[in-house]
């Protein structure tokens, strides 16, 4: 069954428990600030008509919005009442819920780091998928690879092909998928480059290597394609056949036999049909396969010159090889059938052309290959699943041209007013495809609608940032919110994303239904109509459908490992995704403060490390002996400063006149949590102390205390974990209840200004102190340049050297060296 769609469950009541006929779909993953924000809300009842609707706040409940707007929709499938809300107004970061008369939403995000990761998410999935030596299960498979069949000379001779990726749950391999998914993740490191890290080594396994992970993954994939095309003229289109398809099992356990013990067969590109048993290809050509070669190839050369010239230099010679034929060998190569009648029905050719041609034009400058390029786009302006109602399998592949973006961007302002159309009309279409519908869904319920939802997502994308022109903002939000969730079933379709969302659980792969093993960051089929659903051999469910009451004739999509034609991951789908959520990422990252700070295990521990501030900080929990003069001090030096406090603190009558002083001064003033818990063992970080409900309700409690003396959550999301302490887990536990978890920058003995003589807290004087940030600021390239200097509000009575009657001159001595101080309220 699907995890609970609520990310917060102890704050949230199900919906379903009041309203059982009434849901509200929502983009759980979440939104940027200035993002189109809509949510679907779907009713059996025709009369429920609820007056005004709200957003709460996901941790409080607290009403931050409300409005009695609503677009009333037409009919959906079961649900005879649908409703629009439009929240694009509301703005403020952090966690909420939609509410209508006691139904509620999923909870979700406000803020500009919602995106961030997503991306580099992806490829774990990509990673897993691994053929050869496979970093997930830490084995290798498939090292047999391979034996020629259908080349004129060389047939049942052996080649070394070992490398690539599976296409999907089976093990059967494609240069079709495989080179758009090459270029796919080379396309988003270029547009997107900072939004990689560095994780994974090139063989896939834990720890940096230098390289951003998504250019180690596709270099994976460059390696294998290089096999597959060893020599100009000579290329091979896949490995393995439908044969494979004998049982789920592990890769590294695969027992296949293609009659040759442990090696497959490799698949010669003829320009001819092909199928060695029963059913057979169209193939007319070689030109397709020909041009994604060239594309990978060519983009590859520019992406990895930094990184490898040599191995540029090959890539770069391959390319134009490559290129030339496919000039020579019109027509498309289609993936082999075997014993089944399914396969890519590729049918066009001249986009996987002009995008090789306009590669080769950046990499060699050689302009002959543009008017080229703009011959081939004439040729198929837009790519022709877009508006229409059906297609066969991957009939129109790859699903968005990126040959246009790139003849938009040449340089050229015909060609580049002529590309420019090209996308608006393909956008057009999807759009007014959509029209009147109540999820704005215009891509057809074919099989991989998802991976069709991310074609348009990238085209409309590319096309907003040529024009600079955001009038198709509302069509794009629709789409990336139905890939998390703001569809009728109310599920992510990215496996893993959001981590306490709805996403699937029962994905059609023998890694999570035989063996239990998570696929993290897998992009599944999608949604299909009915009648195709009804129409594939050996597709089942294998149990009762939860999302029964949300299937339709139009659209049907089963969380089921049976159902291989909605709920299979697909790899090429998957890394096409990478350039859409890297982008939203980048724009999340425009949008902040671009500043450059450290994190440890989810928080942030140190602020702008290029600008001489600090941001002095003091927590308190017991003791408060400090607090007039830390509080003079403050105002004497005229600068502000961030107080972080327990409930309890909070709560103690003895405190409120010294909190109502602080606010009035206009310094900053945060939870520390309710009751000081310690969240994770001294000697085990990993380990929790505390569960996710004990978690929220002593955050929760912490809030309510601030909230009793007119401190808002929506003015104090900053969060400093009681004894400074906490993990990667309780890190995202803040970020999904819309609070930023920070913590001191180490270095200094700061906070040590807690211990007391004679005890087994290791005594920290406060010279001592004192000494250790001047020695830091002068001994350290950077000084203190955002740091974050923490002490305490006061300490035990047993500690008669109290560091904070040393603040003022530590405080003169900085600004003297150039600091200024701010709190996080000044942000």
């Amino acid at each position: 069954m699907p995890r609970s769609i609520l990310l917060l469950a102890a704050l949230v009541v199900s919906s379903s428990i009041l309203h059982p006929q009434t849901l509200i779909r929502v983009n759980q993953l979440g939104y940027l600030p200035n993002d189109v924000k809509a949510a679907v809300l779907m009713s059996k009842d025709s009369a429920f008509r609820p007056p005004t609707w709200e957003l709460r706040d996901a941790l409080t409940d607290e009403v931050v919005w409300r409005s009695g707007n609503a677009s009333h929709e037409l009919p959906s499938g079961q649900f005879t009442n649908i409703l629009r809300l439009d929240f694009s107004r509301f703005t403020t970061p952090g966690a909420y819920y939609l509410s209508a008369a006691e139904v509620r939403s999923p909870a979700f995000r406000i803020d500009n780091d919602v995106y961030d990761g997503t991306a580099d998410f992806l490829l774990k999935y990509m990673r897993q998928q691994r053929c050869g030596f496979n970093p997930f299960l830490n084995d290798s498979c498939h090292t047999h690879d391979g034996y020629i069949i259908y080349h004129p000379t060389r047939d049942s001779t052996f080649i070394d092909v070992v490398g690539g990726w599976h296409d999907a749950a089976d093990f059967l391999q494609y240069v079709t998928t495989s080179a758009n998914a090459v270029f796919q993740m080379l396309f988003a490191f270029q547009q997107n480059p900072a939004c990689f890290g560095d994780a994974f080594g090139a063989n896939g396994r834990p720890g940096a290597n230098g390289i951003p992970d998504i250019l180690d993954e596709a270099r994976w994939g460059l390696d294998w394609l290089v096999k597959m095309n060893p020599e100009k003229g000579v290329m091979f289109n896949q490995i393995a056949d439908d044969r494979d398809h004998i049982g789920f099992k592990l890769p590294t356990r695969d027992t296949a036999n293609y009659g040759k013990g442990r090696e497959r067969p490799v698949y010669f590109c003829t320009g001819r049909p092909q199928g060695v048993m029963k059913y057979k290809n169209r193939t007319t050509g070689i030109a397709s396969t020909a041009g994604k070669y060239s594309s990978a190839f060519a983009l590859g050369s520019q992406t990895l010159q930094r990184y490898d010239p040599g191995y540029a230099a090959l890539l770069r010679t391959k390319a134009v090889d490559a290129y030339s034929w496919g000039k020579s060998n019109p027509g498309v190569c289609q993936t082999a059938p075997c014993r089944a009648p399914y396969f890519y029905e590729e049918d066009n050719w001249v986009d996987d052309m002009e995008l090789a041609a306009t590669q080769l034009f950046r990499l060699t400058g050689d302009s002959t290959y543009l008017p080229e390029a703009v011959q081939y786009g004439q040729a198929e302006p837009v790519v022709p699943w877009m508006g229409a109602d059906g297609a066969r399998h991957y009939q129109w592949y790859p699903f968005v041209n990126l040959g246009h973006y790139f003849l938009a961007t040449s340089g050229r302002d015909d060609d580049a007013r002529q590309s420019v159309a090209w996308l608006r009309e393909g956008i057009e279409r999807v759009r007014e495809r959509g029209e009147g519908k109540p999820f704005r869904f215009g891509v057809p319920f074919i099989w991989c609608s998802n991976n069709l939802v991310s074609g348009i997502l990238t085209q409309l994308r590319v096309y907003r940032e040529i024009k600079n022109d955001s009038s198709y903002a509302a069509m794009e939000a629709s789409l990336r919110d139905w890939l998390f969730g703001c569809n009728p079933w109310g599920t992510s379709m990215i496996v893993g994303l959001p981590q306490n969302g709805t996403s699937p659980r029962d994905p059609h792969t023998a890694f999570t239904h035989v063996y239990g093993y998570p696929i993290d960051g897998g992009l599944v089929d999608g949604p299909i109509r009915a009648s195709i659903f009804k129409s594939l051999e050996g597709v089942q469910l294998s149990k009762d459908d939860p999302f029964k009451d949300f299937q339709s004739d139009s659209s049907v999509y089963h969380d089921d490992w049976a159902d291989y034609s909605t709920n299979e991951p697909t790899m090429d789908g998957t890394a096409s995704l990478t350039y859409y959520l890297s982008s939203l990422q980048a724009e999340g990252m425009r949008e902040r403060r671009a500043i450059h700070v450290a994190v440890d295990h989810g928080a942030v521990t140190r602020m702008d490390s290029t600008t001489k501030t600090i941001y002095l900080v003091f927590t308190g929990h017991e003791f408060a002996d400090g607090g007039t003069l830390i509080r003079n001090t403050l105002r004497k030096h005229g600068i502000k400063a961030s107080f972080f406090f327990t409930g309890d603190f909070y709560r103690a009558a003895d405190h409120h006149t010294l909190i109502r002083q602080l606010v009035s001064d206009g310094q900053y003033l945060g939870p520390h949590s309710n009751k000081h818990l310690l969240y994770a063992a001294w000697s085990n970080r990993d380990s929790l102390l505390v569960s996710r409900k004990e978690f929220l309700d002593d955050l929760r409690g912490n809030y309510g205390a601030m909230s009793a003396l007119g401190i808002e959550k929506k003015r104090a999301r900053v969060f400093i974990p009681p004894f400074e302490w906490y993990n990667a887990q309780i890190a995202a536990w803040c970020r999904e209840a819309g609070v930023r978890l920070v913590n001191f920058t180490p270095g200094t003995r700061s906070n040590a200004d807690y211990t007391v003589p004679g005890t087994e807290n290791n005594y920290v004087s406060s010279e001592e102190i004192a000494k250790s940030i001047l020695s830091y600021e002068s001994s350290h390239p950077r000084g203190l340049n955002g740091y974050i200097l923490l002490t305490h509000i006061g300490t035990d009575p047993r500690r008669t050297d109290k560091f904070y009657k040393r603040l003022d001159g530590i405080i003169a001595e900085l600004k003297r060296r150039g600091y200024e101080f701010r709190s996080f309220g000044s942000e």
